[in-house]
């Protein structure tokens, strides 16, 4: 029997299942389970998975939210059996080195994706440098996301970036709304690729940027890598496992 710590978001649908669960299947602290099950949506996973970069632990969601995209269906019966049979996936997050515009140096850590985002009225201006190589010394546009595959189908997709299988080793740049050059669709990286992405005229266009829910204001330079040091280790159902749901994405009317 493996031990199991429950985390619910704080809604009653996921409390109430909290109880029911941890009443059935008895409970740890999160830091002696060898499996945390997360009870809520895609928010409640994503913070999880947040405050555990530093453990090694496997998750399990079960959806008592909205979306749910990251988590498997929920049902009360059978959850060691669904445990022992799920699918393993592991996910690698960004890692965000933020310079500000007084200098100031930050750093956070992203499982959906880095954006960069106008502050003001005035559109953001960019340098984009892949590696050591420039490859746009002239962006203006609303901003720019750099997501992970597990992200893909989330702000970026709403963006109309591409969806990515979690395997291709890929990561997607996609502007928010691009006015020069006023046809760039974005670009797919290696997921081994060095991004840099500048911030110009920044006393008239300021910039924020933002890892998941960590956001810099005024920002100058923002480097972004994927960091695989970190692993990220989600269980999922075989038959309703992230890499099908990923791929029904791409066929959804």
């Amino acid at each position: 029997m493996p031990r199991i710590a429950f985390l619910a978001s704080p809604t009653d649908d996921a409390l109430a299942a909290k109880q029911a669960l941890e009443k059935r299947y008895g409970h740890v602290d999160e830091n002696n389970a060898d499996i945390i099950v997360a009870l809520g949506g895609d928010g409640m996973m994503l913070e999880t998975l947040r405050k555990h970069f530093d453990l090694p632990i496997k998750v399990f969601g079960m959806n008592r939210g909205t979306v749910g995209f990251l988590m498997n269906e929920y049902d009360e019966n059978h959850l060691i059996e669904r445990i022992e049979a799920a699918t393993l996936v592991t996910l690698h997050p960004l890692r965000m080195q933020v310079m500000t515009v007084t200098g100031e140096g930050r750093a956070a850590l992203a499982i959906n994706e880095v954006s960069l985002l106008r502050q003001t009225a005035q559109t953001a201006r960019l340098k984009v440098t892949i590696d050591t190589t420039v490859r746009m010394d002239d962006l203006l546009c609303d901003g720019i996301i750099v997501s992970t595959p597990a992200g893909s189908t989330a702000y970026n997709l709403s963006a109309h970036g591409p969806i990515i299988p979690l395997g291709a080793g890929i990561l997607a740049m996609t502007p928010l709304s691009a006015f020069r050059p006023r046809r760039w669709r974005g670009a797919l990286l290696d997921n081994t690729a060095r991004i840099t992405l500048e911030a110009l005229e920044t006393d008239k266009r300021p910039v924020s940027a933002t890892a998941d829910a960590t956001e810099v204001r005024d920002i100058k330079l923002v480097e972004i890598t994927e960091d695989r040091s970190i692993e990220l280790n989600l269980l999922y159902d075989p038959d309703h496992n992230l890499d099908e749901r990923v791929l029904k994405e791409q066929f959804a009317p």
